[in-house]
């Protein structure tokens, strides 16, 4: 099988609702994430002969993804009362709801199933919350 591989990065901020630790207070990272598709056999077209996919294409797609969390407070919807979040937009702090609790694992589904959908034949995704600490999803 042939694999390729590319990272994109983003900073931002989130917090863990309901979490009994430091991580239950807002703070942010410089989050990684990195990407895995792979294939049985390379392209044969003109264009793409001899690629599994456009590196081009494939960093472009997952820099999209990563460039929409960037310089915001990612927070899972419901996850602060809506007196604090009209707040923090009448601030015009970018705020970016997700439908999970922002955890580096629930990111690593989230970055597979976004690249998936764009039609990547992903093998795993990867995020790191920093550069030691990272979580994997694959299928």
């Amino acid at each position: 099988m042939y694999k390729l591989k590319t990272k994109a990065s983003f900073d931002s901020a989130h917090f863990l609702k309901d979490y009994d630790g430091k991580c239950s207070n807002i703070h942010g990272h410089r989050w990684t994430v990195e990407i895995k598709v792979g294939a049985e056999t390379l392209e044969s077209d003109t264009q793409n002969r001899g690629m599994v996919v456009d590196f081009s294409n494939l960093k472009k797609d997952l820099k999209e993804i990563a460039d929409h969390f960037d310089h915001s407070l990612i927070m899972e919807t419901g996850s602060l009362q809506q007196a604090t979040e009209d707040a923090l937009l009448a601030e015009n702090l970018r705020i970016v709801k997700v439908d999970f609790r922002p955890t580096a694992e629930n990111f690593a589904k989230y970055i597979y199933d976004e690249m998936a959908g764009r039609g990547y034949k992903v093998i795993e995704a990867s995020v790191y919350e920093t550069p030691n600490n990272v979580a994997s999803y694959c299928e």
